[in-house]
């Protein structure tokens, strides 16, 4: 083992310089060399690459984002660029890589792996919205809701000042644990989550009970990926990469039908891509640290195929394909722990 790629995709998430700071140290303990692919399979299309060795990685802890960049890059959606991801995987001879990412980015990583003898794949599960199946927790979660929890908690002086319902649109496409946390913890009144279709009416009904009883402003916190029945909301129908319909619009539309049907002034707050941005949680960066180093270990033992995983406090391996075959979605048990507190 001589030469290894390591690659970021997907959405930033903070962590992710962690988790390449984990891959190289680990590496340069084993004479190693880290070759660093930019902008995720794009890079690998095109060759797009700069050498990674403690120096680069020395200060980076602390950094969001990711040092290597990153983009939706989809190779599957091209056959001609599946072929340049394993003609130039060979010509960078490379021994095995790290692909560091979501569903997507796995899911590409898994079918490589699994279609192409030679091309050795481990795997690094990263996303804020805390959807992969077989890790108990992803890293970028954590920082996340501790954001969206601070906004929620600024927002309640404003929304009492103003005796207003205020309605927080949060990251979470199919899955709400973004929403769910922070909304338990920045004390929601209610909480929107794609698992469960929206019931409007009960949440007026909610949001007036308050009133009656003399709380006379609201915090609403809903994920993006909240629904009308089956009906997502989006701003247009422009799709990204991995073909899924861009989100956007589901606190807005939120907002006017809630100042419509109780008369209540209500507003709106999407905080967006503030979710993903700075320095990552001292957890985050704990988690994200083990889980380079393991993916390091994955590729010493040639244990191709898997990736790294939280499993209570200890980080383990599973599959990747285990990982991209079902999402992690909230659980009944969950959410009714949260509607205690509504209203």
């Amino acid at each position: 083992m001589e030469r290894i790629g390591i690659l970021t995709g997907g959405g930033d998430c903070p962590g992710l310089n962690a988790v390449i700071r984990g891959v190289v140290r680990k590496a340069a303990e084993n004479n190693i060399k880290v070759i660093g692919i930019k902008n995720g399979w794009k890079g690998l299309v095109n060759i797009d690459t700069m050498d990674l060795d403690l120096d680069k990685v020395e200060d980076i802890l602390s950094k969001g984002g990711t040092i290597l960049g990153t983009s939706r890059t989809n190779p599957y959606k091209k056959p001609e660029d599946v072929g340049k991801v394993i003609e130039n995987y060979n010509k960078l001879k490379l021994d095995a890589l790290v692909a560091i990412g979501g569903e997507d980015t796995l899911g590409v990583a898994n079918k490589l792996f699994k279609e192409n003898k030679g091309i050795n794949v481990v795997g690094c599960p990263k996303t804020i919205d805390n959807d992969l199946s077989g890790t108990d927790c992803t890293f970028g979660f954590d920082t996340a809701i501790n954001i969206v929890t601070e906004a929620i908690d600024r927002l309640h002086t404003t929304a009492e000042s103003h005796h207003r319902v205020m309605v927080v649109e949060v990251m979470g496409r199919h899955a709400g644990w973004i929403a769910l946390h922070s909304g338990i913890a920045g004390s929601a009144d209610y909480i929107l989550i794609p698992e469960v279709p929206i019931k409007f009416d009960e949440l007026c009904d909610v949001l007036k009970k308050q009133h009656k009883r003399g709380k006379l402003y609201s915090i609403v916190v809903a994920a993006e990926g909240a629904q009308f029945g089956k009906d997502m909301v989006t701003k247009d129908q422009k799709l990204d990469a991995f073909g899924h319909v861009i989100l956007g619009g589901i606190g807005e539309r939120l907002a006017e039908m809630i100042e419509k049907n109780t008369g209540y002034e209500t507003r709106s707050v999407v905080l967006g891509h503030l979710q993903r941005g700075g320095s990552p949680s001292a957890f985050d960066r704990v988690v994200a640290t083990k889980f380079g180093v393991k993916a390091m270990e994955l590729v010493l033992s040639k244990k191709f195929g898997y990736m790294a995983s939280l499993q209570g406090t200890e980080v383990k391996d599973v599959p990747i394909e285990v990982a991209v075959g079902t999402l992690k979605t909230v659980d009944v048990r969950s959410y009714d722990l949260a509607k205690t507190f509504f209203g």
